[in-house]
């Protein structure tokens, strides 16, 4: 990957040389760091305030009630999963995360998830059928209402940044659906 990157600075440099563009080159080099800069500063609010509120939620007990509520769907999806085993709850807040759109602050819930889902594969070496629905989930990540992207779009002055909702929402689930539907026929045919 770092060979990529050298090749892309170095075409990019010697472009603005023959181009006579090197101000220019300097100057968006510039705005790009300040810019990407300002984003992942503006995520880590994100991730801050939803790990915060994720915290929150599971001191509260609240996350007990969540669980309970999607209990059902998990146990329909995770059918070798004890019921009162850890990754139902690191399940449910990677799900929720992804649900409200927040992806990043998903991540270490994902991990932890994994981590839980791990202490029941027999064989160590090997992934589960488990942790391959929850990776297909998780990557399929339904989202109902995408706050990082809202939020993106508000930040660079977008006049309807909501508007992206409703397209999000058809296409998550779209993407969830055929994905562990791709799944399940891939584990029917190739046991």
């Amino acid at each position: 990957m770092n060979i990529i990157w050298l090749l892309l600075i170095t075409t990019s440099v010697i472009f603005a040389v023959f181009n006579n563009k090197l101000e220019e080159f300097t100057k968006s080099i510039f705005d790009a760091a300040k810019a990407s800069v300002e984003v992942s500063l503006f995520l880590l609010g994100i991730i801050a305030l939803w790990l915060g509120i994720t915290r929150i939620i599971e001191d509260s007990g609240l996350i007990y009630k969540l669980t309970k509520i999607f209990r059902g769907i998990i146990s329909r999806l995770f059918r070798n999963i004890p019921k009162d085993h850890p990754s139902i709850t690191s399940i449910t807040l990677n799900i929720l995360a992804n649900l409200f759109g927040l992806g990043n602050a998903a991540t270490p819930l994902g991990i932890k998830a994994m981590h839980d889902l791990q202490e029941l594969n027999p064989e160590k070496e090997t992934i589960t059928f488990e942790m391959m629905l929850f990776i297909v989930l998780n990557t399929a990540s339904i989202q109902l209402i995408p706050f990082t992207v809202i939020g993106i779009l508000s930040e660079y002055g977008s006049s309807c940044p909501t508007a992206i909702v409703l397209p999000t929402i058809i296409v998550t689930v779209l993407s969830a659906v055929i994905a562990v539907l791709n799944l399940y026929a891939f584990r029917r045919f190739f046991k």
